[in-house]
């Protein structure tokens, strides 16, 4: 029996190019190749897209060569640059490993769309709404889902500090993985956090500082057939989570502890299960996605953020819970592929 072709994409010109790089990394390690051909398809910080041999720490200087994904639907997958001349390489299925923008807000989806290649992950409306926390918010509001208070500051907006009441939280609205986010303790400090958030994007989110235990649930499969995994408490010493930012992360965080199965009562995981799915079928995701919540001290689930491409390095929280619930990572990737098939055909 043939094995199937997949793509794999990663890196990527988003401030998040070297956490996908080793989440690729996890996934080649866990890829069944007795089932599937992989193909590497590395997208540099510069926005090139070149074939190499795998997702290593060096991978561009290895043996890679010019790549394309064609928006062509009779081509069906790559245009590979060899020797002057292009040659095809259909794929069955593509996995895009990609974090933050352009790859996790709807643009690589869109590609992949017109391409008519099957992809695993939420789709370009899910993955477009989900990357824009403002307006994940506002959703699941509609849904009757509990989220922050909020305010949002576009590119030429200011912002009265005495309207607000400290702390907030000030965060791009539109990134990922905690970069440019600023805890303001004080109204003398929300001046500079804005600035540190436009970095990132020009639209920022100040929401308030919800005091709560932060719990995440791993969610699998498209509706009504979803999985969950163990949920899962970070365990906080000081300062907020951003363990994706720290030197040293495989050796452990500098300030945080994931606790998976999370240490709380059984009827505050069914709760948290149960809202992460509401949140994933009111935002429309589908195929994976980890949503990530604060479980208050009277028992309220409150929605912080939804990340339809988690992290799937050694360290990261979505394979861990997915694990602690009987799915290792190399069947939570056949699953995803799957999920990609099946839905393609729906």
């Amino acid at each position: 029996m043939d094995r199937l072709k997949v793509g794999i994409i990663f890196g990527g010109c988003s401030e998040e190019h070297p956490i996908s790089v080793k989440s690729a990394q996890e996934v080649a390690k866990n890829l069944d190749t007795g089932k599937y051909e992989p193909f590497y398809i590395g997208i540099t910080r510069s926005g090139a897209w070149k074939l190499c041999d795998g997702p290593g720490a060096e991978w561009e200087n290895g043996d890679c060569r010019p790549a394309v994904l064609s928006p062509d639907r009779d081509v069906h997958g790559l245009l590979v640059l060899e020797r002057g001349k292009y040659t095809v390489i259909r794929l069955d299925v593509v996995l895009p490993v990609l974090h933050g923008k352009l790859g996790e807000d709807g643009a690589t989806q869109g590609l992949l769309e017109l391409s008519g290649i099957p992809y695993a992950g939420c789709d370009i409306q899910s993955s477009a709404l989900c990357m824009d926390k403002s307006l994940a918010y506002v959703v699941a509001r509609s849904a009757g889902i509990a989220t922050p208070d909020f305010w949002t500051v576009t590119a030429d907006e200011d912002i009265d500090p005495d309207r607000l009441t400290y702390p907030v939280f000030v965060k791009p609205a539109r990134s990922g993985s905690s970069f440019g986010v600023s805890k303001v303790k004080r109204k003398e400090e929300l001046s500079r956090a804005v600035e540190t958030a436009r970095q990132y994007d020009s639209k920022v989110l100040i929401e308030e500082a919800v005091v709560g235990s932060e719990v995440g649930c791993a969610i699998l499969g498209n509706d009504p057939d979803l999985i969950t995994g163990e949920v899962d408490r970070i365990a906080l010493s000081h300062g907020f989570f951003k363990i994706h930012q720290e030197d040293a992360p495989e050796s452990g965080s500098e300030n945080s502890t994931a606790i998976v199965p999370a240490d709380i009562p059984a009827e505050s995981r069914a709760l948290v299960q149960e809202t992460a799915k509401a949140v994933y079928r009111a935002l429309g995701c589908g195929g994976l996605s980890r949503v990530d919540m604060f479980l208050k001290e009277n028992g309220q689930v409150v929605l912080n953020e939804v990340n339809t491409l988690p992290g799937m390095t050694s360290y990261s929280r979505y394979p861990r819970m997915m694990t602690a619930a009987g799915l290792p990572l190399g069947e939570v990737i056949d699953r995803m592929v799957t999920s990609a098939l099946a839905e393609k055909k729906r």
